[in-house]
């Protein structure tokens, strides 16, 4: 496993800033109102040929509200699972008393600290000598928003790793999990990881980045992908911090090599569930709908059956979904899920021989011919699957614009009876003679 360096310390102090610089990518969200980040996120970087994780954390403060302590129990088991403490601190705020707490907890720890006094840029830098009282060793001034300072750092970071990170092996596959607030994502991923790795909370939007967790189940490597909810866009503020969290959780579907959908099998299917499924599908990704808080669900022998007709009703366009109802707050099949999402990859990764492939759709064709159209009739020559998730076929004919969208579906369903694409959606191309 990588190194992996856990970055603590109060709220506003610039730790997401830090970690956006170390990375090079913008993975955690920046705000300047304290508290924005509230679970652990994590970004693979690098520095001098060195390979880590940073974990980032959410602020630790004094308050003793149920956020406020989920959040300082993330820092501190990140704090115990993590190679190496970078303690932050703010130049221009000086020492402060939830500084010398939180210095108390670290050296009481056996994990080597760096201490970073950030913002060095927008103080007086004599004031660095105040942070000697910690007892954490010489504080190294930073500026996590220009970058001064982040070398040194990441060279005291890096001088306390053991072991250089292993050789790269099979790529973990990565699962998101999406949907509206307060349908359960994170109580699923803390129940498949086993600990409280993402806050709960009956507050809507208390889950505002999409956050990486690594897991292995059975000798498989998964990264759990946990989303913000997505609420409708007219009920967004245009510049809220929700509009980014939600652009993350878009783009966490684009980088996932599965979607769960999940919904609350509560309620009835809703229009922004369909928008949300809708998401997954146009993007191409083989997904679950999960039907969470099945144990609050009131059932007889038809209620499974009732709810996959709902299902098929509004997710009409994806009619290849597969669902599992499972309870996060029970575990009821919780364990099953990763087994569904292993399976619908692998259907999307599906690849058919081109002579299996044309001898089904001759077959196909010779059962129901094209109609014609304007006289003229389409004729198909030969197909092949070029490529895969989603499984793409390409089909060489006279002329595309002769191939009806119901004859398209016709052989859509033709493979899908043929081969096991269920889960995942999967695209016909149609290049006439005059195509490139």
């Amino acid at each position: 496993m990588k190194p992996t360096v856990a970055i603590v310390g109060r709220p506003n102090v610039g730790k997401s800033t830090l970690i956006n610089r170390i990375s090079g990518k913008r993975v955690a969200i920046v705000d300047d109102m304290p508290g924005v980040t509230r679970d652990r996120l994590y970004a693979d970087c690098e520095w001098c040929g060195k390979e880590f994780t940073l974990i980032d954390t959410g602020g630790i403060d004094e308050k003793d509200d149920d956020i406020s302590i989920s959040v300082k129990r993330q820092a501190l088991d990140a704090v115990e699972l993590c190679s190496v403490v970078v303690f932050v601190t703010d130049v221009k705020q000086g020492v402060l008393s939830g500084d010398d707490d939180i210095a108390d907890v670290l050296r009481k720890s056996s994990k080597p600290v760096v201490l970073a006094v950030n913002k060095a840029d927008s103080a007086n830098r004599d004031n660095v000598y105040d942070f000697y009282s910690l007892g954490l060793g010489e504080p190294i001034l930073i500026s996590a928003e220009h970058g001064s300072g982040v070398g040194d750092l990441l060279d005291a970071v890096c001088s306390h790793f053991q072991t250089e990170s292993e050789t790269d092996g099979e790529k973990p596959l990565a699962v998101a999990l999406v949907g509206k607030p307060n349908v359960g994502k994170s109580s699923l991923v803390n129940r498949l990881l086993g600990y409280e790795r993402s806050i709960v909370s009956d507050i809507a939007g208390t889950t505002r980045d999409a956050i990486d967790t690594p897991i292995t189940v059975n000798g498989r490597d998964y990264m759990l992908i946990d989303t913000a909810g997505m609420r409708r866009k007219r009920d967004i503020e245009p510049n809220s911090i929700e509009r980014y969290s939600v652009l993350r959780a878009i783009a966490a579907i684009k980088r996932a090599d599965v979607v769960l959908v999940v919904v609350d099998a509560t309620q009835e299917i809703t229009e922004q569930d369909e928008k949300i499924a809708g998401l997954v599908h146009e993007s191409g990704k083989p997904s679950v709908v999960v039907l969470n808080k099945w144990d609050a669900v009131e059932k007889d022998t038809f209620t499974l059956k009732q709810k996959t007709d709902e299902l098929k009703e509004h997710l009409a366009f994806m009619s290849y979904f597969k669902s599992i109802a499972v309870s996060a707050l029970s575990g009821q099949r919780v364990e099953k899920i990763l087994d569904e999402a292993t399976g619908v990859f692998e259907n999307a990764s599906r690849r058919i021989s081109t002579g299996v492939l044309n001898e089904l759709i001759g077959q196909a064709v010779a059962a129901t011919e094209p109609t014609a159209r304007k006289g003229r009739k389409a004729k198909i020559f030969y197909v092949s699957q070029p490529d895969v998730c989603p499984p793409l076929f390409v089909f060489k004919v006279n002329d595309e614009n002769l191939i009806h969208f119901s004859y398209e579906r016709y052989l859509e369903n033709s493979l899908r009876r043929a081969f096991d694409f269920s889960g995942t959606p999967i695209k016909l191309k149609f290049i006439g003679r005059g195509e490139q």
